[in-house]
């Protein structure tokens, strides 16, 4: 909204047009939506507080966590709210990834709502059933996958828009046609869920979360530029630099809330946070053709879930646990970990990972 006000004024003077650069918008957005966090965060807290939204923590937990319970959760709202509103004031309107990246954040954000609501308010432990969370999920993700290729193919880049990138690998794509639907439904509903089940230690989702994001909005600053796209041998999609502004706004609030969710928590972000912010990365990678560097990035959230697939698999098959706790970070805390280091460590190979996957932009 207010990229168009700018436009406005520049016609009286000419010190406006710098709101028309794509990277000063960025900037402004991650610094709006970080401060709508701290503005808003505290008075949150105390709603959700005073409406008693507490975490319930499981019995087969450590331990350590039982003084978790009843820590406000819901916390996710704070941070779909801060992402929206920075969004929408400094992005362009008129740019249709914007708005379906968008639409894939907040629709998942309203199942995880609805998830945390019969969980927390109705007092029903199950929340929503794993089919009907999968259903809404996946309607989700095919809708958004079904518009991005529509459009591709009307826009005549649906070669460019259905190549899968080999990074590391100049000029090696594998072209799927409309398998590409089905590569955007796997990464919008499988990262979702794996940030969802990242998100068991204090500040252990969000930091990689604003990491992988961070990144993803550079791959979409040089995706959306024909310069910088052609020196750096990567696909070119225009528009896709507004996406910039979504990924800036996302790490910007995710800081936010970090500040009440470092450890120990203020607050937890929920399933209508995790939920949404993974969903957002998966579309996002997927805007700017980056999903296999995604799940390099991301290689957190992939092992996490991992992890669990692995448990449950062993302990069908076999009657044993690989892991004494699944996710992974459970399993380290058993072994006597604290956790403040399993968090600090799982953020720090997720630098590590994202320089790596960064790094796919000129090794090839």
């Amino acid at each position: 909204m207010l990229l168009y006000l700018t436009q406005y004024l520049a016609q009286f003077e000419s010190g406006f047009n710098v709101f028309n650069y794509l990277t000063m918008r960025a900037i402004l957005g991650a610094l709006t939506a970080l401060v709508l966090s701290f503005v808003i965060g505290p008075r949150m807290i105390r709603k959700l507080s005073s409406n008693q939204l507490g975490q319930p923590v499981r019995d087969d937990g450590p331990d350590t966590h039982l003084i978790k319970a009843g820590t406000p959760t819901m916390g996710g709202a704070l941070i779909l709210t801060s992402i929206s509103v920075s969004t929408l004031l400094w992005s362009d309107l008129e740019n249709l990834f914007v708005w379906v990246v968008l639409f894939v954040t907040l629709a998942f954000g309203i199942i995880g709502y609805v998830d945390d609501y019969k969980k927390l308010v109705l007092q029903n432990p199950a929340g929503i059933s794993a089919r009907q969370k999968i259903f809404w999920q996946s309607l989700t993700a095919i809708v958004a996958a079904i518009a991005l290729y529509y459009c591709a193919e009307q826009n005549g880049t649906l070669d460019t828009a259905t190549a899968l990138l080999i990074p590391y690998f100049k000029d090696w794509t594998v072209q799927l046609g409309m398998l590409q639907i089905v590569v955007t439904f796997l990464f919008i509903v499988g990262f979702s869920n794996a940030v969802n089940l990242t998100d068991g230690l204090d500040g252990l989702a969000i930091m990689p979360t604003v990491l992988v994001g961070g990144a993803l909005g550079l791959f979409a600053y040089v995706t959306g530029n024909v310069n910088f796209s052609e020196y750096l041998g990567i696909p070119y999609v225009a528009g896709t630099g507004e996406v910039m502004v979504f990924c800036a706004a996302m790490a910007g609030a995710g800081l936010g809330f970090l500040w009440f969710n470092t450890y120990p928590a203020q607050v937890f972000m929920g399933d209508i946070g995790a939920l949404s912010l993974g969903a957002a990365l998966g579309v996002v990678a997927v805007v700017v053709r980056q999903e296999i560097v995604l799940a390099i990035m991301g290689g957190v959230f992939v092992v996490e879930t991992l992890s669990v697939m692995i448990q449950v698999a062993s302990f069908k098959l076999t009657g044993k646990r690989v892991f004494r706790m699944a996710p992974l970070h459970h399993h380290f805390e058993l072994k006597g970990w604290a956790e403040p280091k399993v968090i600090v460590r799982f953020w720090i190979i997720t630098v590590i990972l994202v320089l790596i996957g960064l790094a796919s932009l000129k090794i090839r």
